[in-house]
């Protein structure tokens, strides 16, 4: 992994591994990334061929979960690779990478808060269900997710562009968040606003979970169900502080082992920009009845054993994540 920082105006040291070392990591990553999207393909075509799927607002926001997950992960090891094969980025390209990959990265725990809500209702509000969580309303969730990550990274752009030459954007950059973005009160608006929406959807994890704890206690099994997977929501939600903290974790480790700098990023980076793409089919896409017949088929390429569309849709109506 290459270490350097290189503009118009600086040029820091460079780090880079062996020609066999790249080649190891970078098969690691390419593998991963390939193995993980395409179980995650599956699951947006399993979610595109059934109506079953595709008209209810809970599968709706896991596939928007999933969608997210394939965006970061496609992201993440395209730059690395062509962090190792061309070491810079133009400023521009970069930019755009960025804002995408903060943008999904934003949208997971947003429509995590969102799920747990869904999950809520269902159980606490059984009767009104139907009527407040519509595939119409969900898609409105949705665009608003988009809005809320597309405004949180917007200023950054405009700053950039008042304040940066216009030299600045066509030179040559180590693609880094902070190497495009580099007013300090960016950095300071980037934490805070990170901060006030990890505590407001935490505030919503914990409320909905002791919800649907108290409903739990009726011994209902669809209110067990949801309090488990509320609980996974938690867990996936710090999976994504883990990408808050991922250079503070980076920086702490280099300090303490110089020497391993190199290893110390790739390994981080696989652990907390890879792997936790791994949570979302193994909680919903395997813990699902439903989904789970249908993903078999597809994911094994599998024509054999078609499912009953009448069958298939009260299993979809049963099921709860």
């Amino acid at each position: 992994m290459n270490l350097s920082n290189t503009g118009s105006n600086f040029t820091t040291a460079v780090y880079r591994d062996t020609l066999n070392t790249a080649i190891i990591k970078n098969g690691i990553t390419v593998v991963l990334c390939l193995s993980i999207n395409y179980v995650n393909s599956t699951l947006v075509y399993t979610f595109t061929k059934h109506q079953v799927f595709n008209v209810n607002p809970r599968y709706i926001l896991y596939i928007h979960l999933v969608i997210n997950d394939i965006i970061l992960l496609s992201l993440f090891t395209l730059l690395q690779v062509l962090s190792y094969i061309v070491y810079t980025l133009n400023i521009s390209l970069c930019i755009v990478l960025v804002m995408i990959s903060t943008i999904a990265s934003l949208n997971n725990p947003l429509t995590l808060a969102f799920m747990a809500v869904e999950c809520y209702i269902a159980i606490c509000f059984p009767l009104r269900h139907t009527q407040i969580c519509t595939v119409r309303k969900t898609y409105v969730v949705i665009g608003l997710i988009w809005a809320i990550s597309i405004l949180s990274i917007t200023p950054d752009l405009f700053v950039a562009l008042a304040t940066e030459s216009l030299e600045f954007f066509r030179s040559r950059v180590f693609c880094l968040r902070d190497n495009v973005f580099r007013d300090p009160n960016l950095t300071v608006k980037r934490d805070v606003s990170n901060s006030v929406c990890m505590v407001i959807v935490w505030l919503t994890l914990f409320y909905t979970y002791f919800w649907i704890l108290f409903a739990a206690k009726a011994a209902a099994k669809d209110a067990k169900k949801a309090r488990n997977t509320v609980l996974l929501h938690g867990f996936q939600l710090l999976l994504c502080m883990l990408t808050y903290v991922y250079h503070l974790i980076i920086q702490g480790l280099t300090y303490l082992f110089p020497n391993e700098a190199l290893a110390i990023r790739f390994t981080a980076s696989i652990f907390i920009q890879v792997l936790p793409r791994l949570m979302s089919p193994v909680v919903y896409g395997l813990r699902d009845k439903t989904f789970r017949n249908h993903l078999k088929r597809y994911l094994f390429c599998s024509t054999s054993a078609t499912t009953h569309p009448q069958t298939t849709q009260k299993q979809g109506i049963k099921s709860s994540f």
